[in-house]
């Protein structure tokens, strides 16, 4: 399971910033890759970043590269993802995960799910 918490307030403006983190517990934290997702109304979930707690390696769909930063502490079994110069686009419900590897959620690769977090940008 995760724990997940957001560092500043739900509804920032454009341009704003906000970090979430996802402590993991129950399972062996650098088995796995941790991957962050969101869901806007009417829209289908996408991958938003991905990090493996192994090698480092990270991932960004092209949208947020520039402007999202993921992050591990693998002694607190934590992941962040820093989000800088939001847009309304961003506006969604977060989710952290792990994943088998980054990537493995297109074949069903996921085996747990963290609370999902509601981000609002305004324009």
């Amino acid at each position: 399971m995760f724990s997940c918490r957001r560092l500043g307030g739900g509804l920032v403006q454009a341009g704003g910033s906000l970090r979430l983190s996802c402590a993991a517990s129950g399972f062996t934290f650098d088995d796995y890759a941790i991957g962050w997702f969101r869901q806007a109304p009417g829209k289908e979930r996408e991958g938003v970043s991905c990090i493996s707690t192994s090698t480092g390696n990270t991932y960004y769909t092209n949208s947020v590269k520039g402007r999202f930063t993921i992050s591990s502490d693998n002694a607190k079994n934590t992941v962040y993802l820093q989000m800088n110069s939001l847009k309304p686009e961003d506006t969604a419900v977060d989710y952290c995960a792990a994943l088998l590897y980054c990537g493995s959620e297109r074949e069903g690769g996921i085996d747990y799910w963290g609370k999902g977090t509601l981000v609002t940008v305004s324009s």
